[in-house]
């Protein structure tokens, strides 16, 4: 897969093209000046808001504008030699094991005289099942 450009890069390169500087763009998107200004520098992160309107404007989706911060913080978490660290001691899921009634063994099995039922839907419990064991 290759690397995406930072959404600073992108936004720099759109804003040559269409003869743009901050105060422009700025005022065409309804942001503040200095708002605009740090995303072009790369000092302020591409927001929900901010991909809605950078992608009305140029005529992408939002979800460009977000894959691209997206892409551009995962980068920067992965030089994070702290956070390679912990991730490194982090075990992977597993599944547990199925039996042949397709149940799997670490689930706690329920005793012939132990009934599950549903409790009357109040506001509080609607739909909580209640556990009652025969003697």
């Amino acid at each position: 897969m290759p690397k995406s450009q930072p959404p600073a890069t992108v936004l720099q390169s759109l804003m040559a093209e269409y003869l743009l500087n901050p105060f422009s763009l700025a005022k065409a998107i309804n942001l503040s000046n200095s708002a605009v200004r740090l995303i072009v520098i790369g000092k302020a992160k591409i927001t929900v808001t901010t991909a809605l309107r950078l992608a009305k404007f140029f005529g992408q989706t939002p979800a460009y504008w977000l894959d691209l911060q997206r892409e551009a913080d995962i980068a920067e978490a992965s030089k994070d030699k702290e956070l390679q660290d912990i991730l490194k001691a982090i075990p992977k899921a597993k599944k547990p094991a199925a039996t042949k009634e397709g149940v799997a063994k670490t689930q706690p099995k329920l005793s012939k005289k132990t009934t599950i039922t549903t409790a009357p839907s109040t506001a509080k419990n609607k739909g909580a099942k209640k556990v009652v064991k025969k003697k």
